[in-house]
């Protein structure tokens, strides 16, 4: 796994990196869509690096997107390797792939890669029950790589929490704060029905949680002022150093400008600055072992 060095920061904060974001290009036979997404016609590498300059991110996790990709992550290389110093990848894998191991491997060892995702939630069959051995064996393998594995969980929590006590040696990364969130307006009427069942997770020490997409949860504009109690429960129950602010792009454009989901987290007073550097940044290049910064 390779690990780019923090770019300098002798007078100023540490690198502001987005937990969650996804690139992809128009639809054409040579990498056909399988299905789409919510979102504009293509959000490039490059675009997504403009978006990121404009507001002040300085590097991003790039998740390849499941929905337009399934497990190819081929665009989110070539994206990787024109903005090496910008992105570290993730992508899904099928835990019921005969060779998940070898699978495992492989990813690891390209440039760039920090982290695997899983999807547990409902609609994936038989690759999202924890009942099979592909999902034990993908979390030994990537724990044997060092790989954290990011899942996909909401309605899966209890499931998440067994197979995570299994492998505490895998480090595993809550994907979207363990809930559903809206492709779409209006955002749910109870979007934090589950937090309960997402606090309790915070018991076991291998599991972290992106706050990721929390504005697309928001019934309330900018500032989103409604999301504070919430997730002062979720800093408090498993501290800052397992948190990590992101903002799920472009999954959330219909919801929530991209400078509005910074602006909610870097500019609040709700958050002192150690606790803003641990959010949106500090967090993530301790357990990604990544940070923005000269390509390895």
């Amino acid at each position: 796994m390779s690990a780019a060095q923090p770019r300098p920061q002798p007078n100023g904060p540490p690198p502001v990196i987005d937990c969650q974001v996804h690139a992809y290009e128009r639809d054409r036979p040579e990498r056909p869509w399988a299905a789409s997404l919510v979102g504009p016609p293509e959000a490039t590498g490059d675009q997504m690096v403009a978006a990121m300059d404009a507001v002040g991110v300085d590097g991003a996790l790039l998740v390849s997107p499941f929905r337009m990709y399934r497990y190819d992550a081929s665009y989110a290389l070539e994206v990787q390797a024109q903005h090496p110093t910008r992105f570290g990848l993730i992508k899904p894998f099928n835990p019921i792939a005969p060779d998940i191991e070898a699978q495992l491997e492989a990813w690891a060892a390209l440039p760039g890669t920090v982290g695997a995702r899983l999807l547990l939630t409902d609609g994936f069959g038989e690759a999202a029950s924890t009942a099979h051995s592909g999902a034990h064996r993908l979390l030994a393998s990537a724990a044997e790589h060092g790989l954290p594995v990011n899942v996909l969980c909401w309605h899966k929590l209890a499931e998440l929490g067994a197979l995570a006590a299994k492998h505490p040696n895998t480090r595993i990364v809550i994907d979207h704060l363990g809930l559903p969130q809206p492709f779409h307006p209006p955002p749910p009427r109870q979007p934090f029905a589950d937090l309960d069942d997402v606090l309790a997770l915070a018991a076991l020490d291998n599991v972290a949680i992106k706050v990721s997409g929390a504005c697309t949860l928001s019934r309330q504009p900018f500032p989103f002022d409604d999301l504070w109690e919430p997730l002062a429960r979720i800093f408090d129950a498993y501290g800052f150093e397992r948190c990590m602010w992101g903002t799920d792009w472009t999954r959330a454009v219909e919801l929530v400008t991209y400078q509005e989901a910074v602006h909610a987290f870097s500019i609040t007073d709700r958050l002192a600055d150690s606790e803003r550097h641990a959010l949106m940044g500090g967090s993530l290049t301790r357990i990604y072992g990544w940070a923005p910064g000269a390509a390895t």
